[in-house]
């Protein structure tokens, strides 16, 4: 075994786990999960058979990781955040075919007690403020707060907030990485500074 596995978690058969992940206290994972190197489960997550989880993400205390989710390298899930996988659930009526996929992109943070409502897309890096309630895609960069997610800014790779307007022309400086992003429209772009 390769990573370490806490002896309350349950890890089934054919589960595929990276070198270097940690599965902490009363995780399960279900035979067809995929998870990458260097992956933090904390206590009490479930992840199901159809998920992705790539290199590096941290998926907080009492988090659900659905069928039909993929979390690209380096996601933070943070406490008690809730994914679903249809969008509209019934006890009474089966409805296992209709899970709609939806993907976290690279380097992206889900805050605590954020939901994602299945179906859409996170961008890399983008930012899901404490409480929010995701209900359509989310651009690369973007800051978004609020029930239901409305953006309120841009944020760096680095984790803070850039000093951007929401739509328009103009560019900035990182000042811990001189990574400099740019606005152009909507959408922002990161130039990464090169090594001297």
């Amino acid at each position: 075994m390769n990573h370490y596995q806490h002896p309350s978690a349950i890890i089934d058969d054919g589960a595929r786990i990276g070198e270097g992940s940690r599965i902490w206290h009363f995780v399960h994972v279900c035979g067809g999960a995929r998870i990458g190197a260097g992956v933090s489960l904390g206590q009490n997550v479930f992840v199901g058979n159809k998920v992705v989880i790539g290199d590096r993400c941290k998926v907080q205390n009492n988090v659900s990781v659905y069928d039909n989710v993929t979390l690209e390298e380096g996601v933070f899930c943070g406490p008690s955040m809730v994914f679903t996988n249809v969008f509209n659930p019934r006890s009474l009526i089966e409805r296992k075919d209709q899970y709609r996929d939806t993907l976290v992109k690279r380097g992206a943070t889900l805050g605590a007690n954020c939901t994602i409502i299945c179906g859409v897309t996170i961008g890399a890096h983008a930012f899901v403020g404490a409480g929010a309630v995701v209900n359509k895609d989310v651009p690369d960069f973007a800051l978004v707060l609020g029930v239901p997610a409305r953006q309120r800014g841009w944020m760096s790779a680095y984790g803070e907030q850039l000093d951007l307007p929401l739509y328009g022309e103009a560019s900035v400086t990182c000042p811990h990485t001189g990574d400099v992003y740019t606005l152009s429209g909507s959408v922002v772009t990161r130039q990464e500074a090169t090594a001297s």
